[in-house]
């Protein structure tokens, strides 16, 4: 088959687009208004755009309260989304009125980050501790907004659970990081293989 997007003419009950570009990392995403109230939500549209300095980001379809936040006060958390944290990061999918904590809701404890004033999610393995350098209104070819909101944070500060690191590296098939695929499916990482690359491969090429 082959179908336009823009159209919709795939004849499926459901757009297969989300599930071929899968599985995607999850950004738990930590932030809070200017009064302090915390906000904690996942993003599946969500990666790492550079290592130096270390950037990444994370796309909202629409402007909800993460975006809000971050916008306010220049600064979130991204929280490591894993297995056995998987009912608590779904429970924080709720739409919850603004204000209101999913920290509360989900029956998630914060603990405090290094160098900015948004907690991490306590339980978490790692946590990426972000400053706002961009959120972009990203537009389609026909520079209508696509209703989305892109939103670039540098990372200032890396927490890792001292359990995470085996024979120094982090140990994400044992963590069994989650990721996003289409519909309601979701991967899990419990294994992994290893690429050397071919010779002669620079070594800025990743």
């Amino acid at each position: 088959m082959h179908y336009t997007p823009a159209a919709g003419d795939h004849g499926l009950p459901f757009d297969p687009f989300k599930a071929i570009v899968a599985p995607r990392p999850i950004g738990w995403i930590a932030s809070h208004d200017r009064a302090g109230r915390l906000n904690l939500a996942p993003y599946s549209f969500f990666n790492a755009v550079s290592t130096n300095p270390h950037i990444v980001m994370f796309s909202s379809e629409g402007i909800k309260d993460s975006v809000t936040n971050i916008e306010a006060t220049g600064e979130f958390v991204c929280n490591l989304a894993t297995f056995d944290l998987r009912h608590a990061m779904n429970e924080t999918s709720a739409p919850l009125p603004y204000g209101e904590s999913e920290f509360d809701a989900a029956k998630l404890e914060t603990a405090a980050s290094v160098s900015v004033s948004v907690p991490r999610v306590a339980v978490a393995a790692a946590a990426l501790e972000c400053v706002l350098i961009k959120s972009d209104h990203i537009k389609g070819v026909d520079g209508q907004w696509s209703g989305s909101v892109v939103v670039f944070g540098e990372v200032t500060s890396v927490y890792v659970a001292d359990h995470a690191i085996r024979d120094g590296r982090f140990d994400m098939a044992t963590e069994k990081t989650l990721a996003r695929c289409g519909y309601r499916d979701y991967a899990v990482v419990d294994s992994l293989i290893e690429l050397s690359r071919p010779a002669g491969t620079p070594e800025g090429v990743r």
